[in-house]
């Protein structure tokens, strides 16, 4: 069994909590985490740039000049892609970039992105995060504790609404329930900070 430390506010290890190695401890296949990571930032894309072709531009009903007789090559309308005003030559068009990875794959990739992230001593596990009121400067404080900085991942469970107040207007912190988690997001964070509770019920579902 892997073990985490688990850490108080002001950076004290208070507790060391055993977590499964199958989640913890998985051995990196960067073939696997680059498919499922690609799949999800193309899956991120809205594909609805588009641009007219010379069939649906307007007008352009006659021809330029006549066929023959002028020296220049014949043109049949003023909207072809050759004109100024035309229609654009293979446009994009409304596309979607849907990429599907199954359950199984996702969650493969999931438990390296956290076996990395422990690897690395860039897993922070604290006992609790409950503010009695909204405060963003208790929570940058906090945070300063823990030694975070960087683009950081904030994982809590239960959701509660005083943290999140106090926690959303950090610069480069971003918060997902445990739900939500996913290999795309550890992996893009420099630091992932999850709550005691978070990590156990993560390590539960992935066992």
């Amino acid at each position: 069994m892997a073990t985490v430390k688990v850490r108080n506010r002001e950076n004290q290890v208070v507790e060391e909590l055993s977590v499964p190695d199958e989640v913890f401890a998985v051995p990196a296949n960067p073939t696997l985490l680059y498919q499922v990571i690609k799949a999800s930032e193309a899956n991120q894309r809205q594909g609805t740039s588009a641009a007219k072709t010379r069939s649906q531009v307007a007008g352009g009903k006659s021809k330029p000049y006549r066929q023959k007789g002028t020296g220049r090559a014949r043109q049949g309308t003023i909207r072809a892609g050759q004109f100024r005003g035309g229609g654009a030559i293979f446009p994009p068009q409304p596309r979607s970039y849907r990429q599907e990875t199954s359950r199984k794959m996702r969650r493969a990739a999931l438990r390296q992105a956290l076996s990395m992230k422990l690897a690395e001593d860039a897993l922070v596990v604290v006992d609790s995060l409950v503010l009695e009121q909204p405060r963003t400067k208790e929570m940058a404080r906090i945070l300063g504790n823990l030694e975070v900085s960087g683009r950081t991942l904030l994982v809590l469970d239960p959701p509660d609404i005083t943290t999140l107040l106090s926690a959303r207007n950090i610069a480069r912190l971003e918060m997902d329930p445990p739900a939500a988690l996913s290999a795309r997001r550890v992996m893009a964070s420099r630091h992932l900070v999850m709550t005691k509770d978070a990590l156990l019920k993560v390590a539960e579902v992935l066992s």
